[in-house]
């Protein structure tokens, strides 16, 4: 997988919503569309065929591009053109979705406040006969008020992959709960080799799974802050001392989401998702393993984030019929081409249960271990966290982490944006 190199633009990852939240969304924000790559309508090359628009943002993996030509060329009931899109995709988004020249089919993760201002179309007809086929937190992501308005494309754990080596070596077992991590990270430190890479702003991708750890949750069922407990406190606290004994790298050329540091031995561990297991195998071997995020304590449980890319059909089209249909056809109907989208540029793992249980390049290896790791632990997005709350949330880690800030009066800081974005969608 190439190097993600940050930039003005967001990249993929950026958009993962490391924490919660597509960031680069505004879901009330008002902008113009320009030239958004929507096909002329009517005639053409496909005679009186529909036309349609599906936009992706730039995708790291060699081949995903001509992957995703390849499908839309594929289809015969409507002509497909495909909006690849590097930079700031979430910005063109934002703009296009209320735009009648934005996308007719495009790929996000849901916001509450693209359903509120009427972004998206609910896609429950169409996933009535396979809903079962998905796991229950793939479902929950992609679902408010009881509609389902996505379908997932690809699941994209999130996890530390480590050195069997370098932890051998040291007489280190894998860590079990973040105090056996923060010891370990610190044995493994030396003059050369730092303990583990979280990413160069000091491991705000591990906010979520830290307050997992705890046992606590971003929002409670009833829709209020989750995080406010001396637990999660506690959890965040720790994060800030993995950061002040230096036992963490920075200043990497390349962020948490490229495997080079590992790959390199300038950590002994490193969070990243399971995009990357392919170039770590190829250049360690056997030489890798893979945890969770650990527990806090024995009281609390591991965590893996489980992010990845949803599908949605834009309430704008003036094809939503057509959409849906072809929305259906590409991410229900062809398995082969959902097998080949998520296991043949990086690693992924197919949302689809029964893809994912006979898919052979996960049986085995870290990516099996993965795989468990996932349906055990695994934590997706909630809808009803707005940007807002997770630039609150995001202002909130980074002054505990790198600042040494109470988290106790962070937190409260926190809560009140949280609260106060709540009762805006709730009342």
């Amino acid at each position: 997988m190439p190097a993600h190199v940050p930039n003005a633009g967001l990249t993929r990852r950026d958009l993962l919503k490391r924490t919660g939240g597509l960031a680069a969304l505004a879901a009330f924000t008002a902008a113009c569309g320009g030239n958004t790559g929507r096909p002329s309508s009517g005639g053409g090359s496909g005679g009186d065929k529909v036309n349609l628009s599906q936009w992706y943002h730039q995708y790291g993996e060699t081949g995903t591009q001509q992957a995703a030509l390849k499908y839309a060329k594929a289809y015969t009931d409507a002509n497909v053109t495909v909006q690849w899109t590097p930079g700031d995709y979430g910005a063109k988004l934002s703009s296009g979705l209320l735009s009648s020249k934005g996308p007719d089919v495009f790929e996000s993760q849901l916001n509450i406040g693209m359903v509120k201002s009427n972004q998206v179309v609910a896609l429950d007809d169409i996933m009535a006969d396979v809903k079962d086929d998905f796991q229950p937190g793939d479902l929950a992501t992609n679902t408010v008020d009881g509609k389902i308005y996505g379908i997932r494309m690809i699941v994209d754990p999130q996890v530390i992959y480590y050195r069997k080596s370098l932890l051998d070596k040291a007489g280190i077992k894998p860590p079990e709960t973040l105090d056996d991590l923060i010891a370990a990270a610190k044995e493994l430190t030396t003059n050369k080799v730092k303990g583990i890479f979280v990413g160069n702003d000091a491991g705000l991708a591990m906010g979520g799974p830290a307050l997992w750890s705890s046992g606590g949750d971003r929002l409670t069922a009833d829709h209020k802050p989750g995080f406010g407990t001396p637990r999660a406190a506690q959890a965040f606290g720790k994060l800030h001392q993995l950061y002040a004994d230096k036992s963490i790298l920075l200043g990497s050329p390349t962020d948490w989401t490229d495997p080079s540091a590992l790959n390199q031995g300038l950590v002994a561990m490193q969070w990243i998702g399971m995009w990357a297991v392919p170039g770590m195998q190829k250049a360690l071997g056997d030489d890798l393993g893979v945890i969770p995020f650990p527990k806090l304590d024995a009281q609390g449980k591991p965590a893996v984030y489980s992010g990845g890319w949803t599908q949605f059909v834009s309430a704008k089209s003036p094809n939503i019929d057509a959409a849906k249909k072809f929305v259906k056809w590409l991410w229900l109907d062809k398995q082969d081409f959902q097998e080949d989208w998520a296991l043949n540029y990086g690693f992924h793992i197919p949302p689809r249960k029964s893809l994912a249980a006979k898919a052979s390049k996960l049986q085995s290896g870290v990516a099996a271990d993965t795989v468990k790791l996932t349906a055990d632990y695994g934590h997706t997005d909630d809808p009803a966290w707005t940007p807002k709350m997770n630039t609150a949330y995001n202002d909130m880690l980074t002054n505990i982490v790198k600042k040494g800030a109470d988290p106790a009066a962070e937190i409260a800081n926190a809560e009140k944006t949280v609260n106060a974005e709540l009762s805006r969608l709730f009342g």
